[in-house]
C-alpha cells in the first residue's frame, strides 16, 4: 500500500473543514517511513530565537516532515537558518536531499506549489497577515503564539481557516505538558466538584527600557518589510531585534506595536488551559474588569495587571502577573498546576484519583509540532486549532482594553462585541499599513 504527499494533502482537504476531534490514528507505514515522499514539506517563515530552537529542530527530527524553505527578512538570520537545516539533513544516512531554499519574502514560499505546510514565528503584528495569505494558498498552518494582536485581525484569520478548509495549529506546547493535561482532565471530570474559579498568572516581563536613539538600518535588514503592517517609525535595535545574535529576546515583545506585551506571550500559554480547563474553547466570558501599569519608554507593555473576568455559567478567572500557574478551585477541592511540572491539589487522593469509563483523558499527547503534522495526515484538525487560540487570546485583549478604558466592559462571546460601549469597540481592530497586505 502506498501513499504520498498529495494524497496526504487530498485527504486533509476533504476532512479539514469544519473538524475538531483529535487526530485519528495513522497506519505504521506512515509513522514509520523515512521516505521523502512520506513528508510533509514545510516552510519556516521567521528565523528568530523561537525558530532556531525549538521549532526547526522539532521539524528536522520529525519523520513526517522535511523542512524545504526558509524566510525571513534579515539576511543574516537567513542564512543561518538555511545552514542549520541543511547542515542537519547532510548527516541523514538514507535520506535523499536537495536543499533547503532561502527566501527574503514569504510571498514567493507560498507561490511554491510543493510547500504544504508553514511555520510561522515572525513578530506578532505579522502573524495574522501571513496566516491568512497562506490559508488562500492553502497552505496548512502551524502559527507562534500569541496568533493576534487584536481580535478583529484574529477574528478574520478564524473566518479565512474556515473558508479555505485548512488544517491548523496553535504552536504552544503547554497541553502537551502531563502536569497541566492531567489537571485538566481532572478539572473536566468533577474530582474537585462544580468548578467556580480560576487564578491564573505569567511571569514578568523585566526591567523598562527608555527611548532609544534613532540608528542606521543594518544592511542585512529590510525594515521597511519588517514593519510590513505596522506604520512607519525610525530603526533603533532594540525595537527590532540584536544585530547578529540568534539567542536573545528581541526588544519587540515589549513595544505594544508589535505585540501585547507579556498578558499575551504568556497569557497564549496559560488562558488557553483555563479554557481547556473551563470547557470554553469556542467561546469566552460576558464580564470583564481590569487595571494595570504600563511602561514607559520604548518597552512600553503591561508592567503589572490585574483582571477579574466571569462567564455566563458564573465561573470567575483571576488574572494577573506572578509566578506562571493556574489554579482551579471547585465545590469539593481544588487543584493547581505550575510551570514546567508542579502538580499540587487540596487532597492527594484528588491527583491520584484515575480516569473512570467514558471520562475524559489525554495521556501521550504528541508534541505540539507531531500534532500539528499528524493533523495534516488525518485529515482531521490539530489538538488546539487556531479558532480556540483566537478564543484563548481574545481574553487577553479584552483584558488589555479594559485596563485602556479604566471601566468594566460586557462581552457578547457569540457576536464577539462589546455591549454598548463604542470607545471599547473601537479597540477591537488596529488600523494597519496597507503597503503588504490588505484585509
Amino acid at each position: 500500500m502506498k501513499s504520498t504527499r498529495r494524497t496526504f494533502l487530498k485527504r486533509s482537504a476533504i476532512g479539514a473543514a469544519g473538524a475538531f476531534a483529535a487526530p485519528s490514528l495513522i497506519p505504521s507505514y506512515l509513522l514509520g517511513s523515512k521516505a521523502p515522499g512520506n513528508r510533509i514539506n514545510v516552510a519556516m517563515i521567521g528565523i528568530g530565537r523561537q525558530t532556531v530552537s525549538p521549532n526547526i529542530p522539532q521539524f528536522l527530527k520529525s519523520d513526517n516532515a522535511q523542512i524545504v524553505a526558509v524566510c525571513d527578512v534579515d539576511a543574516w538570520r537567513l542564512e543561518n537558518g538555511k545552514n542549520q537545516v541543511n547542515d542537519f539533513y547532510g548527516t541523514q544516512k538514507g535520506f535523499s536531499y536537495k536543499g533547503c531554499d532561502a527566501y527574503s519574502d514569504f510571498r514567493e514560499v507560498l507561490a511554491r506549489k510543493d510547500v504544504d505546510a508553514v511555520m510561522i514565528a515572525t513578530p506578532d503584528h505579522w502573524h495574522v497577515p501571513m496566516a491568512i495569505e497562506a490559508a488562500r494558498a492553502g497552505k496548512h498552518i502551524s502559527l507562534e503564539k500569541p496568533i493576534s494582536t487584536c481580535i478583529g485581525h484574529g477574528r478574520q484569520l478564524v473566518k479565512a481557516i474556515k473558508k479555505y478548509g485548512i488544517i491548523t495549529r496553535n504552536d504552544s506546547e503547554f497541553r502537551t505538558l502531563p502536569k497541566f493535561a492531567r489537571a485538566v482532565a481532572l478539572v473536566r471530570n468533577g474530582r474537585i466538584g462544580q468548578l467556580q474559579r480560576i487564578y491564573v498568572a505569567v511571569p514578568s516581563d523585566g526591567p523598562p527600557l527608555p527611548v532609544q536613539p534613532t540608528m542606521p538600518v543594518p544592511p542585512e535588514l529590510n525594515y521597511d518589510f519588517w514593519l510590513g503592517p505596522a506604520w512607519e517609525v525610525p530603526y533603533t535595535e532594540k525595537r527590532v531585534h540584536d544585530i547578529k545574535v540568534k539567542s536573545n529576546r528581541p526588544g519587540w515583545m515589549r513595544v505594544d506595536s508589535y505585540c501585547n506585551g507579556m498578558i499575551s506571550n504568556w497569557g497564549a500559554h496559560l488562558m488557553g488551559i483555563v479554557q481547556w480547563g473551563n470547557n470554553t474553547e469556542y467561546t469566552g466570558p460576558v464580564y470583564i474588569e481590569g487595571s494595570g501599569e504600563f511602561d514607559k519608554g520604548l518597552w512600553n507593555t503591561l508592567n503589572k495587571f490585574d483582571i477579574k473576568y466571569r462567564y455566563a455559567n458564573g465561573v470567575e478567572v483571576f488574572f494577573k502577573i506572578e509566578r506562571p500557574f493556574v489554579r482551579f478551585e471547585g465545590t469539593e477541592g481544588w487543584i493547581e498546576v505550575e510551570y514546567q511540572d508542579k502538580l499540587t491539589a487540596s487532597s492527594q487522593e484528588i491527583i491520584s484519583s484515575p480516569p473512570g469509563s467514558g471520562e475524559t483523558s489525554f495521556l501521550n499527547l504528541p508534541s505540539d509540532k507531531e500534532d500539528f503534522l499528524l493533523a495534516i495526515k488525518s485529515g482531521k484538525q490539530s489538538a488546539e486549532p487556531l479558532e480556540t487560540a483566537h478564543r484563548t487570546i481574545s481574553m487577553c485583549q479584552l483584558g488589555l482594553i479594559s485596563i485602556r478604558m479604566g471601566s468594566p466592559i460586557t462581552w457578547n462571546p457569540d457576536a464577539e462585541e462589546i455591549v454598548n460601549n463604542n470607545a471599547a469597540s473601537a479597540m477591537l481592530n488596529i488600523p494597519i499599513r496597507e503597503k503588504y497586505f490588505k484585509f
